[in-house]
């Protein structure tokens, strides 16, 4: 996947580690290093970034007065020695949360989770911006019923079937599984090779299994960090 990152930190020597891990393990183009926030926003008037990864003790402006004036549309990860802002990091358009030094193996795993999101179009801002479409239909037999999104808990495939399962009813139709993932956006999502999930009637994830109504559902190391980067934009 293509995307535009800034990196912008006043540690020269964090900045060289992350710009390593970008060029050899990303097809990421990295459009500017900026060493204090007033150089990132003159940088963002002349490139568009996708991902910022941004330090939070900075001179002049720090990281989380920087990630206020940034436009909704980009995205954050912050990138500093100290935890403690970790909740804090929340209240803004962020993706994760890396503690210095940066591995290469937390690096990957951040990469993860920022190409799905980008891939699933996983974001607060575009989960609340969707248009109102609270229903659609479905053929069983000789018969068109209509599913409200709102009621529906998850989809389980049954070979050439999929068994839609709402808090009303459960209704086996002739269709694939790939083919119902495939029209659908958030806040649905597929979490195994057998199953989609409602994320708004998940109850709670535990031991890799999703709970919802009295239904437990594994989660397959396939699906888990599109899962979890969607489940990550809802975290306090």
């Amino acid at each position: 996947m293509s995307l535009n990152c800034l990196i912008v930190d006043d540690e020269p020597n964090a900045v060289k580690l992350l710009e390593l891990h970008i060029q050899q393990t990303t097809n990421w183009q990295l459009i500017g290093k900026c060493y204090n926030a007033l150089e990132a926003l003159e940088c963002l008037k002349q490139h568009k970034a996708d991902v910022v990864f941004l330090d939070i003790n900075m001179p002049q402006l720090n990281g989380m007065e920087l990630a206020g004036l940034l436009p909704s549309n980009v995205k954050i990860v912050f990138t500093t020695a100290h935890s403690e802002f970790a909740a804090a990091s929340y209240n803004y358009q962020t993706l994760d949360y890396l503690l210095k030094p940066i591995t290469l193996t937390r690096f990957l795993a951040a990469r993860q989770k920022i190409e799905a999101s980008f891939r699933h179009g996983i974001t607060l801002d575009k989960i609340e911006e969707q248009p109102e479409q609270d229903y659609f239909f479905v053929k069983s037999g000789k018969t068109l019923l209509r599913i409200r999104l709102s009621e529906l808990l998850y989809f389980e495939g049954e070979k050439e079937y999929v068994r839609v399962v709402t808090i009303r009813e459960e209704v086996l139709v002739y269709k694939r599984l790939k083919e119902i993932a495939e029209q659908l956006g958030a806040p649905f999502i597929r979490v195994h090779n057998s199953y989609i999930v409602n994320t708004s009637q998940i109850e709670k994830i535990l031991d890799n299994h999703i709970h919802i109504a009295d239904k437990r559902i594994p989660l397959s190391e396939k699906f888990r960090p599109d899962f979890m980067a969607l489940i990550q934009q809802r975290f306090l």
